[in-house]
């Protein structure tokens, strides 16, 4: 038993160390990434092309004054942001991102834990990040960061009904809620293949979630300042933004297993190929910021509530009528 945790306790550390790197260059990929597209030079100071950045970032934001405004309940204002960087990293206990492996005569899988409720515990895990964000807009007793908040709690919950339909069609096809289960299953057909309008769906609603462009309305700068996070300074700042950051990587961690075979693949190892499955959506929520123009919100709401929404639930009925037939 003993065994069993520390081994539990070893992954959770790498994992989290792992994504808190990640994190750290996502941001030097977005900045040199947009630059390309908007054609000029990105970050190329702060260490050989620009590869110490993100700790040059990291030291000042670490470095800046830390400020409470007078009025704002410091209790919620202080755990707000710690609630939306631990749902963020939290869901990716259950993705996983290689196959078994054998250590010291010992069967490991590659991922913290294997349960068979994952998808589930993924989802009401990530649903938690929306309080971050609402209980830090209420908390700072401003008015631009109230209305952020209550932007982000209506596009949250508006969107991930749409995640939650894009993804009965998968646990149709696999018959579990387990995510290994789910990977196994597209060991011949990626599920991307046999769903790709419940890809899709999940793919545009997943940028509502993560509050990305053309969805960042939450945010908004142009009307909100810097909407919920606008009060905040120093390092709950950064914990806002590592948060959104590690929902972005979870969020195409989650895409790669659900519709892209997981870490299934030719010639590289397993963890290989779901890194490199990974950084490709990474690069297309990139890509999307530097090309898109922001919504405005009654389109925001139009699309979620009047297209996607009923796209998914009419995939639902497709596949259950497909299913049926072949059956």
């Amino acid at each position: 038993m003993l065994e069993l945790v520390l081994i539990a306790l070893v992954k959770s550390v790498v994992v989290l160390v792992a994504l808190l790197l990640m994190v750290a260059y996502l941001t030097l990929m977005e900045r040199v990434v947009i630059a390309r597209i908007q054609v000029r030079v990105g970050p190329n100071r702060v260490g050989p092309f620009g590869l110490l950045q993100p700790i040059a970032d990291g030291i000042k934001l670490l470095l800046k004054e830390d400020v409470i405004p007078a009025q704002a309940d410091k209790y919620l204002y202080v755990l707000a942001p710690a609630l939306s960087f631990g749902a963020a990293f939290a869901t990716f206990a259950v993705i996983p991102f290689g196959d078994t492996v054998v250590l010291w005569g010992r069967r490991i899988s590659l991922g913290i834990a294997d349960v068979n409720v994952g998808l589930l515990y993924v989802f009401a895990i990530s649903s938690l990040g929306v309080y971050g964000i609402v209980f830090g807009a209420w908390a700072s007793n401003s008015k631009y960061p109230l209305l952020g908040g209550l932007r982000s709690a209506a596009q949250m919950v508006s969107y991930e009904l749409c995640l939650v339909f894009s993804v009965v069609g998968v646990l149709m096809l696999s018959d579990s809620t387990s995510l290994a289960d789910v990977v196994a299953g597209q060991a011949k057909v990626w599920y991307a293949v046999l769903q790709p309008v419940g890809f899709l769906v999940f793919l545009m609603a997943s940028f509502a979630e993560v509050n990305r462009l053309p969805f960042d309305l939450p945010e908004a700068e142009n009307e909100l300042v810097g909407g919920f996070h606008t009060e905040y300074s120093s390092m709950k700042f950064a914990m806002f933004f590592l948060g959104e950051y590690g929902s972005m990587i979870t969020t195409s961690a989650m895409i790669t297993t659900l519709y892209l075979g997981g870490w299934r693949g030719p010639f590289f190892p397993p963890v290989v190929w779901f890194l490199i499955k990974v950084v490709a959506f990474l690069f297309f929520f990139i890509w999307v910021r530097g090309t898109l123009p922001r919504f405005r919100y009654d389109q925001l709401m139009k699309f979620g509530w009047k297209v996607l929404l009923p796209v998914s639930i009419a995939n639902i009925l497709v596949t259950g009528l497909v299913l049926a037939w072949t059956s």
